[in-house]
């Protein structure tokens, strides 16, 4: 028996494979049930794929693989997620074209993943930043921008002097960006933006969905919906102009307590309250938040700041006057970026009170009578120091007091969102041209769907200016165009789109990526729509998982697609950390699968990241059980290809249906490690026992999706035509499976004397036979007169003597 050479045997199948065209979809003519299986495309960066790339591309692949073999017609593409900062800043240092280094990095990941043994069809593939796909991304936006949910709009935005580019929030850590770690600042930028927030009750539905509950709640969280009341505030400006002041919020049972009003230092009344002699702190303090991120100035921690106006406003409630202020804690884009301060109801306002020394006044009352020096009381409870109102519940207050303003004209019902729109422009070369023209005599005009793609130009200077236009603006070839509607002079949108842009819709393009008229066919839509199973990290919960459901959305009612959820299924893949820490290379612990795969081979550096635990749990690189791995592998080859048996005993046959069953069950809910230590434990059965060729060749079967180059040389071995892949997955017989033996301590007196094995099914008058069989119980039984014979089938066997 000539010994498992991995090396030889993957090159010549990843070979054969690629030859043979197996892993290309019939996406038409097939009579398949489809099943689409994606994970998240990545990033090309041109490092070599480490761990944390295979843990994520071959366990998902096993499971496409599983379904193959189930009778689906698989459709398992892979692209590339293009556009974006890094192969600009590369080009910044290097000089190398963001094109050239691309294409090159494609080439490499590309074959990288092949070295893997995945099934990815390679010709259904896409790379972003080609003409061919940002053409439609551009088309995309054009959907949008006709229903007017892409829009242009002047808005204090994150900015990163370094990148020197717009950063949404969820790109700001700590204050710092994400990328280069420098300090983000704020400016006011026009911007092109989604109006995401249309959509907020819509992307609040997750029905029919099969998603972690944790997921389901991060959006529900980040879209933050509220229910409570819109109140308005009357205040005489510096000028003497009678102005309103917008007020939301869910608690107007705490209206009497108001003893201050706050607005956001971007609020455009700011001016119209700042007094001459607060001007000069006003404008100090508007400085001072411009350099804090929005999250910095949400938390609950950071200690409260802000400056008095000099104005004062009206309280509806009661007509008291209370001070206005200006405070870094108010957000101008959530609810109308006024708040009225209830210091003795709300933990913010109690400690900017407590700090500036503002009135307190308790108006919830609850059962342990909570005073002013107790802090904030934030819960529901009786109203008092509220005149008519008092005695009322917190509950029946908010309709009464919302009510009672109504016929003021002073208060209406309001349901609120935290989901803010979409900012999508980036002031830097490599992304998608946003198509916009801007023309004197016609204004802000969309590009004509029949002159697209906007293509970007081939420069070399890719430096961003500091202005906050983008690279593209010094191109004057570009800039410079012809109106789409009049013909005349006008210049093109400068700044490029958001790569979330591109990676909303990518999952529609795949079943679609040759087709040049249009961006998909409807008809492939309903046959491979929506994913099956998407696989990807949970980072991704706030914003690539968003925009695509909204943009799904979008294309939905627009009639494009005729589903409204992208993902039916979703998994998270766990994290391979190395120390603790996550792998980055600036940490310098990134392990590469490399000299693991050259020595044991991808088999087995596919199967012992699945042996590690749960799919979704992930865990800490150690490769210290690696060689059992290969011990393994080394075992099953030998049993394969050693002696048959020339049947099986009971116990291998009742073993083998056992395994088929868990192992279809455990790759079904993606756990491997359990599937893969259950072979483990049959191989080492058959090798004490033998097994029968009929039976190896089931285990070849079952051990496919997880090592496949190993299980197309045993399939081949056998004599059987074709790939293993496409061999049905084996059957089993469900009474099989079952244990109908136990083991039964037998009691007498109730203490266990001795144990029998008896299936459960035996009637009692044999129990009874067998428990008295047995030597240690029988000299119990001696002797003594028997009372009573106890049987329980399955359960429990005895005897009470005397």
């Amino acid at each position: 028996m000539a010994q498992y050479n991995a090396s030889e045997v993957e090159s010549k199948w990843q070979k054969k494979w690629e030859e043979s065209g197996l892993h290309s979809v019939d996406l038409k003519n097939s009579k398949k049930e489809k099943f689409y299986n994606l994970v998240m495309f990545p990033y090309p960066s041109g490092d070599k794929l480490h761990v944390g790339h295979w843990y994520n591309y071959a366990p998902a692949d096993s499971y496409g693989r599983y379904m193959r073999m189930k009778g689906y017609n698989v459709l398992e593409p892979l692209g590339f997620d293009s556009f974006g900062l890094p192969a600009e800043n590369y080009a910044i240092k290097t000089g190398v074209h963001p094109h050239q280094s691309i294409t090159q990095n494609v080439n490499q990941m590309i074959t990288q993943l092949k070295r893997i043994g995945t099934i990815y069809d390679w010709d259904k593939t896409i790379v972003t930043s080609t003409p061919e796909y940002y053409k439609w991304t551009q088309w995309l936006f054009l959907q949008l921008y006709k229903k007017g949910l892409a829009f242009k709009k002047f808005a204090p935005v994150n900015w990163c002097p370094s990148c020197k580019t717009v950063l949404a929030n969820e790109q700001v850590q700590d204050g710092t960006c994400d990328r280069c770690k420098s300090e983000v600042t704020k400016r006011d930028l026009a911007q092109w933006m989604f109006k995401l927030s249309a959509y907020a009750e819509k992307l609040l539905d997750f029905e029919g969905l099969d998603w972690p509950e944790k997921t389901i709640t991060m959006q529900k969280n980040w879209i933050g919906k509220s229910t409570g009341s819109e109140i308005t505030f009357k205040a005489e400006g510096i000028e003497g102009s009678e102005e309103n002041i917008i007020v939301y919020t869910t608690r107007i049972d705490t209206l009497f307590g108001c003893t201050y009003m706050v607005l956001a230092p971007e609020h455009p009344l700011v001016p119209i309250f700042t007094t001459t002699e607060q001007k000069k702190n006003v404008k100090q303090y508007i400085e001072k938040a411009k350099k804090i991120t929005d999250i910095e100035r949400s938390s609950e921690v950071r200690e409260k700041t802000g400056v008095f106006t000099g104005s004062y406003a009206i309280n509806p409630v009661n007509g008291e006057k209370v001070p206005i202020w200006i405070a870094d804690y108010v957000l101008v884009y959530y609810g109308t970026g006024a708040v009225m301060a209830v210091p003795t109801h709300d933990e913010r306002d109690y400690a900017f009170a407590k700090k500036y020394d503002l009135p307190l006044r308790i108006v919830i009352a609850d059962k342990k009578q909570h005073g002013e020096k107790d802090g904030a009381y934030c819960e529901d409870g009786v109203l008092i120091n509220s005149g008519t109102f008092d005695g009322m519940s917190s509950e029946d207050a908010r309709l009464k007091i919302t009510e009672f303003l109504a016929e003021k004209k002073a208060a209406t019902f309001r349901t609120n969102y935290r989901l803010r729109d979409w900012l999508l422009s980036r002031q830097r070369y490599w992304g998608a041209p946003i198509p916009i023209v801007n023309c004197k005599k016609c204004g802000e005009v969309p590009v004509l769907e029949k002159d697209l793609p906007v293509e970007l130009p081939n420069i070399s200077d890719f430096t961003p200016l500091d202005d906050g236009k983008s690279p593209l603006s010094k191109c004057e070839e570009f800039k410079n165009c012809k109106c789409p509607k009049c013909g005349g002079p006008a210049e093109r949108e400068t700044d490029t789109m958001d790569t979330f842009v591109c990676s909303s819709w990518y999952y529609l393009r795949y079943p679609n990526n040759k087709l040049a008229d249009k961006p998909f066919d409807k008809a492939m839509m309903k046959k491979w729509l929506p994913v099956d199973m998407y696989i990807g990290g949970p980072e991704h919960a706030c914003m690539h998982l968003i925009y695509a459901r909204f943009i799904n959305m979008v294309m939905h009612d627009l009639g494009f697609v005729d589903f409204k959820e992208p993902f039916k299924k979703l998994v998270h893949q766990g994290m391979i950390t190395k120390d603790g820490a996550k792998m980055s290379k600036s940490k310098g612990n990134v392990v590469s699968p490399d000299e693991f795969v050259e020595k044991y081979g991808s088999d087995v550096f596919r199967m012992y990241l699945m042996f590690m635990g749960p799919f979704q749990d992930g865990g800490d690189w150690n490769d210290k059980g690696i060689t059992g791995i290969s011990r393994f592998v080394e075992r099953f080859w030998n049993l394969v290809n050693g002696k048959s048996a020339e049947k099986d005993s009971e116990a291998v046959k009742k073993a083998l249906h056992k395994l088929i069953k868990k192992v279809g069950e455990d790759i079904e809910t993606l756990h491997f490690n359990t599937a893969v230590a259950a072979m483990m434990e049959f191989v080492n059965l058959a090798m004490k026992e033998g097994v029968c060729e009929e039976s190896k060749k089931i285990l070849v079967k079952l051990i496919a999706p997880m090592a496949p180059h190993l299980a197309e040389e045993c399939f081949e071995g056998f004599g059987e035509k074709g790939s293993v892949i496409d061999a049905p997955w084996p059957k089993y017989d469900e009474k099989m499976t079952v244990d109908n033996v136990v083991r039964l301590g037998v009691q007498v007196n109730g203490k266990v004397r001795g144990d029998i094995e008896i299936e459960k099914t035996t009637d009692q008058k044999t129990a009874i036979e067998m428990a008295k069989a047995n030597p240690n119980v029988a000299k119990y039984l001696e002797n003594v007169t028997v009372v009573k014979e106890i049987y329980v089938p399955g359960k429990i066997i005895g005897f009470v003597v005397k």
